[in-house]
C-alpha cells in the first residue's frame, strides 16, 4: 500500500479536492467505489494535526446522517444504513459533525485526541431539559 503524505508535506495553502474532475454523483457511491484524486484527504491523511477527535455514541444516535453529509473529509463511517463511527485516519478534528448533530445530548462529542473512546463514552453528559420561555 502506498504511504500517505503527512500534513506537513503539502505546500502552504494547498487545496485537496476529493474526486477526480468530472465525477458526478460520487457522494452517492460507497467509498470503495469512488474515484479519488491523487492528492485528496482520502488518499492522504490530515489526521496528524488533530488535537481533539469526535467520539460517536451509538446509544444516542438517531442515524440522521447530518454528520456524514457535512463532514469535509468523508470520515464518518456507515454500515447497514447506520452510523458506525469515525475514520480517524482521515478525520482532522474540525468538529463540524458535532455542530450539526441534533440529538440531546449530542451523539458526537469532541474529546482529547489521546482519550480512549470507551473512557469518553463513560463521561457522556446526560440529557438536558428543554428550555422554556417564561
Amino acid at each position: 500500500m502506498e504511504k500517505l503524505k503527512d500534513w506537513d508535506q503539502f505546500e502552504i495553502g494547498s487545496v485537496l479536492f476529493p474526486f477526480k474532475k468530472g465525477v458526478d454523483g460520487a457522494m452517492e457511491l460507497y467509498k470503495c467505489e469512488r474515484t479519488y484524486s491523487g492528492d485528496s484527504s482520502f488518499t492522504d491523511s490530515v489526521a496528524h494535526w488533530r488535537v481533539e477527535k469526535p467520539v460517536h455514541n451509538s446509544e444516542i444516535c438517531i442515524n440522521c446522517f447530518n454528520c456524514w453529509v457535512f463532514c469535509p473529509d468523508a470520515a464518518i463511517l456507515t454500515s447497514n444504513d447506520k452510523l458506525a463511527g469515525v475514520d480517524y485516519v482521515h478525520c482532522k478534528g474540525c468538529g463540524v459533525c458535532v455542530d450539526v448533530c441534533p440529538t440531546n445530548p449530542k451523539s458526537l462529542l469532541m474529546f482529547n485526541d489521546h482519550k480512549d473512546n470507551d473512557e469518553a463514552l463513560r463521561e457522556w453528559p446526560q440529557k438536558q431539559p428543554k428550555k422554556t420561555e417564561a
